[in-house]
């Protein structure tokens, strides 16, 4: 079954009852039992619900996933993967990654005694000499956020599978509809849904799927036990959204290119980060992983400084200013002041995140539109 089809159908019956074509919103709480234990697959909405079942079903299925988890958000998702291992244990990650997952990492689980190393993974070398015996998980981000590096994964999973380590890839700037890690030889995808899988700005979700049941079974653990579930009325609707994702993808590819075009030959444009140009680093591992570019991009101006930068976000229109990505509206946000914040200086530059780096999450209005939009905040 191709994609499309997956997205709409994979893990959705009609309702038995009413033949309701659109899985039904299951909003209660617990489930009838004929006696103790005797019941029809469902006891209490925190462990499973019919809707929330039928979302993991389909996620796991866009992903080539045997099986598949929903959290409460991308951040719930992350927390539950890094619950699967003890103190002592180290991690290896990108040195360019969401703010969000470096402040779990160093504010939270690093006090329980997780290790954590963060190297450029574009540098397999570096990748190569970081892990150890000791390594248990390799993190990948792919587009990274916000520098959109391209990291190889099948390249990565052979070096964690030579020490005995798991890895995992936060796919959530590919998308499912752009690259399938899983295909890739990864152990775990994981998604912060609130992005492209959802598309449309109302919800707040995370999911881990893997075709390993010992994993899964140690992530249903987690999410039965901590509790950070997604309500019913959420998966009903990132169900409807997913409905949606390849026809969606295929506008937000279309207009990120036009937009990385048209800015890279802007006067007064410094650089634009975006993998899909010929002289991107790692632009031919991209080619080869993933099915188009998206619509994620970066830039900097000549004027390379704060205000600069500041200047032109707060003079756009049609983009708005906020944080998050992967709606179908184009947002514009400065990572070293909001979603990277969270990361010291020294090394955000040592990654190349500038102080005046601009990100857009470009939608899926009119291209022209958002040109326009764009020579008129920049000048």
């Amino acid at each position: 079954m191709k994609f499309g089809t997956k997205a709409i159908h994979a893990g959705q019956e009609p309702d038995p009852t009413t033949g309701a074509i659109m899985t039904p919103i299951y909003q209660t709480s617990t489930f009838a039992q004929k006696s103790p234990g005797n019941h029809k697959g469902y006891e209490y909405a925190r462990t499973q619900n019919p809707t929330r079942t039928a979302l993991e079903a389909n996620l796991a299925a866009l992903e080539n996933a045997e099986f598949g988890r929903c959290f409460s958000s991308g951040m719930g998702a992350t927390d539950a993967i890094l619950k699967m291992f003890a103190p002592g244990d180290e991690i290896v990650s990108t040195n360019d990654l969401y703010g969000g997952t470096y402040r779990i990492f160093t504010k939270i689980y690093e006090r329980y005694g997780l290790k954590f190393k963060f190297v450029d993974m574009k540098d397999l070398g570096a990748v190569e000499q970081a892990i150890t015996d000791q390594t248990k998980l390799v993190w990948v981000e792919t587009p990274t956020n916000p520098m959109m590096n391209i990291v190889d994964i099948e390249a990565i999973v052979k070096l964690a599978k030579a020490s005995n380590a798991k890895t995992v890839v936060d796919n959530t700037f590919a998308s499912p509809y752009l690259q399938n890690p899983m295909d890739m030889g990864a152990d775990m995808v994981m998604h912060s849904v609130t992005k492209y899988i959802a598309g449309h700005s109302d919800v707040v979700m995370g999911f881990v799927g893997t075709s390993d049941k010992e994993l899964d079974d140690q992530i249903a653990f987690v999410q039965n036990s901590s509790g950070a579930v997604p309500g019913p009325q959420d998966c009903f609707l990132v169900l409807r959204g997913i409905k949606t994702l390849h026809v969606r993808m295929d506008r937000h590819c279309d207009n990120g290119e036009k937009i990385a075009r048209y800015l890279k030959d802007h006067p007064k444009v410094g650089h634009v980060y975006w993998p899909g140009f010929e002289d991107h680093p790692n632009h031919s591992v991209a080619k080869k992983q993933m099915k188009r570019y998206g619509g994620m991009l970066s830039f900097i101006l000549k004027e390379d400084n704060q205000d600069a930068a500041f200047r032109l976000l707060e003079k756009l229109r049609v983009f708005t200013l906020a944080e998050s990505l992967g709606g179908v509206e184009s947002l514009a946000g400065h990572p070293a002041s909001m979603t990277h914040a969270s990361i010291p200086k020294d090394q955000r530059l040592e990654a190349g995140l500038t102080d005046s780096l601009i990100r857009l999450s470009v939608g899926i209005e009119d291209a022209d539109d958002l040109i326009e939009d764009l020579r008129t905040a920049i000048g």
